[in-house]
């Protein structure tokens, strides 16, 4: 069942899928309409699944399901998976790779492989002030408080001695 990604309590979980690239108005509108139509078929042992999204930056697909409702199962996770693999192939896009990083050179999202930026941070071309996503939260409370911080918050930190 799908409902309104800002009405997910905090305790929901959280997966976030990047994109190499921004979506086109016309990618945004089909990606949304999938999404939201595969989140209303979406079930755990035959339970239907409270869950919502959103695309940020049009390039961050977040889907946030509220399990205090119904948990997710292995079989729910593996759909979701397939679901997004079928985005990939269907746009041509990474969503799964979870070696690269995203983080904003002002208003721009960058894109780059892990050992591209931890090259940059060697030479100083990110600082800890760079705003970095961390697309390791787990939670809803997580993402709106630790997913959009400066690198000294997050992960990335360990790069930036």
């Amino acid at each position: 069942m799908v409902v309104d990604f800002d009405k997910l309590p905090d305790s929901s979980r959280v997966w976030i899928y990047q994109a190499n690239r921004s979506l086109s108005e016309k990618e945004l509108e089909e990606v949304s309409g999938k999404t939201k139509q595969f989140l209303g078929q979406w079930t755990a042992h035959g339970s239907n699944l409270k869950a919502g999204y959103e695309i940020k930056y049009k390039r961050f697909i977040v889907i946030a399901l509220d399990e205090d409702e119904t948990s997710a199962s292995g079989c729910s996770i593996d759909a979701s998976v397939n679901f997004i693999q079928g985005l990939e192939k269907e746009y041509d896009i990474d969503l799964l790779d979870k070696m690269n990083v995203s983080y904003k050179q002002g208003e721009f999202i960058a894109y780059k492989a892990l050992k591209d930026f931890r090259k940059m941070a060697k030479q100083k071309a990110v600082s800890k002030n760079t705003i970095v996503f961390n697309n390791l939260v787990t939670n809803l409370a997580e993402y709106k408080n630790n997913w959009e911080v400066p690198a000294s918050e997050s992960w990335h930190n360990r790069f930036l001695k």
